[in-house]
């Protein structure tokens, strides 16, 4: 059974109107950019990042635990975490640089926030390839470590006396400019057909309980067996 076969199958087990938001939102998904969140502390911030993605459509987050644990506010989250995929590291002693490193195997230019040094402004960002934006702690910023392995810095224009941006309200600027400047572009930013349906299939399994048990008796089915489901 063919992800398509299997998301049609599941789709009798969800409501039209959830079928419909697949419809609409899975096509305006991307993964043409991601987003790096490297010991985030505070979960409000935290939570915020996670809905600003959903509402911007970036589907995937990587959350980077060195030091501090990532949680997330439901109150502010607002049901947005069961929409996104997000990439915990943690397990490892070099979390960060494991995480910078599976990324740039997936062909992403890292970009680190920072308002020091040699950086460019978003405005005039190369989006052409796949690239993800790495966001740092709220009173240090990105460790060295992710600044010394960055390809480029970007910094968010400034017109005030203090020296940075809240962390939510920084991701949020920078993922509406990069997005609007995506969707108006020519670059090849969005999922292939075949994605779109691994996503629809995804968040298919995640509405519906003991979605796992479904589909298995959905493809013991379709080889044969034709036990009634309920």
């Amino acid at each position: 059974m063919t992800d398509e076969q299997l998301y049609i199958e599941l789709c009798a087990f969800i409501s039209e109107n959830k079928r419909a938001l697949f419809d609409r939102i899975a096509p305006e998904r991307m993964r043409h950019v991601t987003v790096v969140l490297e010991d985030i502390y505070q979960s409000h911030n935290a939570s915020a990042v996670v809905r600003t993605c959903d509402l911007l459509g970036v589907q995937d987050i990587h959350v980077i635990e060195n030091r501090n644990k990532y949680t997330l506010n439901p109150d502010v989250t607002l049901g947005s975490s069961k929409w996104v995929d997000l990439h915990r590291w943690r397990e490892g002693p070099q979390n960060t640089l494991d995480c910078i490193l599976a990324l740039k195997a997936k062909g992403y230019r890292i970009a680190a926030t920072s308002p020091h040094g040699n950086s460019v402004e978003l405005k005039d960002l190369d989006l052409s390839t796949p690239i993800a934006f790495c966001f740092g702690t709220e009173l240090e910023g990105l460790s060295k470590e992710l600044l010394a392995a960055a390809d480029t810095r970007v910094r968010i224009p400034m017109h005030g006396f203090t020296e940075s941006y809240n962390i939510s309200v920084s991701a949020a600027i920078v993922l509406f400019t990069v997005t609007e400047r995506l969707r108006m572009s020519n670059v090849e930013w969005k999922l292939s057909a075949e994605q779109i349906i691994e996503l629809k299939l995804e968040w298919a399994r995640k509405t519906r309980y003991h979605s796992s048990l479904i589909e298995e008796r959905l493809r013991e089915r379709s080889t044969g067996n034709d036990e009634v489901i309920g």
